[in-house]
């Protein structure tokens, strides 16, 4: 656990000097992440400010449960609503408020298998209707955004329907729940730097269990069609990565497989600036530049709407008025303040 802390901060510092301000993690161990968040809130460290949810919330068995695969009673205990895995409404609910006790500023749950789990199918649906109702009722009434790890249509369009407020990955989300988000403005976070990174990794002869590896490739194979119908239907896209899938600070890159998969370059500047700060409930601080919020602001050498890659050549970064990165002053023997 000390060792996770220590590579948190690690990542922290280069998440921000990627240009990252802003980021929500939607999922943690041993409370690291609420630790995380209060650190760089005073100063002790350097990171971007962060919005954290504690344990990530799925049923028993699935991609949220962190004692699947490995047999029964290794880790003392079977999982259970404290660790975030739950099997009725009336656990969903207490997960929810057992999160927020602890420090939760957003609420996430898995509504799906997933890819690197290693005892469920990836598209295969993990909450009912009920359970998945509950939470983001729950969530919503002690003001908290919600997100859902989805790949599988069915999953997404309960979660879709339980008024989640993004869905994440949604490699094969269909026609169906395309329209529903839509018409309800719930956002989409396809993580394409994830799937980029594993389909590279495989490509190089990375090992993974021969399950995730056709897992991977399932998913792989159709999440860019599926991204590019949501931009060609108008669906709200934002922008996330699943990082720690990939090496930390290189988020960036997510703006060019966003672009590669049918948004406009400035359509991804914006799901990664104004669309990202209304899906974390900060539109009042952050996302624009305005008198009255927050001065977040990154530089880069050229223009990023004639070529987007410029997002991944960050040389200056402020976060609320403070410099963090200026590699222009450092070689001209500047003083950073």
């Amino acid at each position: 656990m000390a060792e996770l802390a220590l590579d948190a901060t690690a990542n922290s510092t280069a998440t921000l000097r990627a240009g990252f301000t802003t980021v929500r993690d939607v999922g943690s161990w041993h409370f690291i992440d609420v630790g995380l968040r209060n650190a760089i809130a005073s100063g002790k460290i350097v990171g971007p400010r962060m919005l954290v949810s504690v344990h990530a919330i799925g049923s028993t068995g699935g991609h949220c449960d962190d004692g699947a695969g490995f047999r029964a009673g290794l880790f003392g205990r079977e999982t259970d609503v404290t660790d975030g895995v739950v099997n009725s409404a009336d656990e969903a609910r207490k997960a929810v408020r057992l999160n927020i006790k602890y420090g939760a500023d957003v609420i996430k749950t898995c509504a799906t298998g997933g890819v690197l789990s290693p005892t469920d199918d990836v598209d295969t649906p993990q909450l009912t209707q009920e359970e998945l109702n509950a939470l983001v009722d729950e969530a919503h009434a002690l003001r908290r955004k919600t997100a859902a790890h989805a790949h599988g249509a069915t999953g997404a369009k309960r979660a879709i329907r339980a008024g989640i407020d993004s869905i994440e990955h949604g490699s094969f989300l269909d026609d169906e729940a395309l329209a529903l988000m839509k018409a309800k403005g719930t956002v989409y976070i396809p993580t394409l730097m994830a799937s980029w990174w594993i389909a590279d990794r495989l490509e190089r002869g990375t090992y993974y269990p021969p399950a995730i590896v056709a897992k991977a490739r399932l998913a792989i194979a159709s999440v860019n069609a599926v991204v590019r119908k949501a931009a060609a239907q108008g669906v709200v896209v934002g922008l996330g990565t699943d990082a720690g899938v990939y090496p930390h600070g290189r988020n960036a890159h997510e703006f060019a497989l966003l672009v590669n998969d049918g948004l406009t370059p400035a359509a991804a500047l914006r799901a990664g600036t104004v669309v990202d700060a209304e899906l974390l409930g900060l539109s009042k601080e952050i996302g624009t530049l305005e008198a009255g919020k927050l001065a977040d602001i990154v530089a880069v050498p050229g223009d990023p709407l004639s070529d987007i890659r410029q997002t991944e050549k960050v040389f200056f970064v402020m976060r609320a008025g403070q410099v963090y990165r200026n590699d222009r002053a450092v070689a001209k023997g500047e003083a950073v303040r």
